[in-house]
């Protein structure tokens, strides 16, 4: 099996830290992506759910474009909300994305490393 890491070198967190972590890794046809955040310039965008919402999958997306996958490509996305009030703005904002081709997904609430609303991760598998 060959490994192909996107980013390996590691990326920039909040305030500027190194992240030592791949943004992607491709093996045998599957891309498992690294949980993405609203993010921009090492800095979370400001607003709330919706926005927030739009820019880490818009993260997550460019990835996968990098990498030469496309959101039907996706076959798993994880989710992590800061509160389970945004819950359904989230889906609207994923049915976007998502609505024609929809992944298998899980869903939790749980505080984030850093402070935003929302964080995504996805498997994409191609052949």
């Amino acid at each position: 099996m060959t490994l192909k890491r996107y980013g390996a070198a590691g990326g920039t967190g909040t305030g500027g830290q190194h992240l030592p972590f791949a943004r992607a890794v491709e093996a045998d046809g599957w891309l498992y992506v690294s949980g993405q955040t609203p993010m921009e310039n090492g800095e979370v965008i400001e607003g709330g759910i919706i926005p927030q919402s739009h820019k880490a999958i818009r993260n997550m997306l460019a990835i996968l474009a990098e990498a030469g996958y496309e959101p039907k490509d996706v076959v798993r996305c994880g989710v992590w909300l800061d509160d389970p009030r945004d819950f359904p703005s989230f889906n609207k904002v994923f049915a976007e994305y998502f609505g024609a081709n929809p992944p298998a997904r899980a869903c939790v609430v749980s505080s984030m490393v850093v402070d935003c609303k929302v964080e995504i991760d996805c498997v994409a598998y191609r052949r």
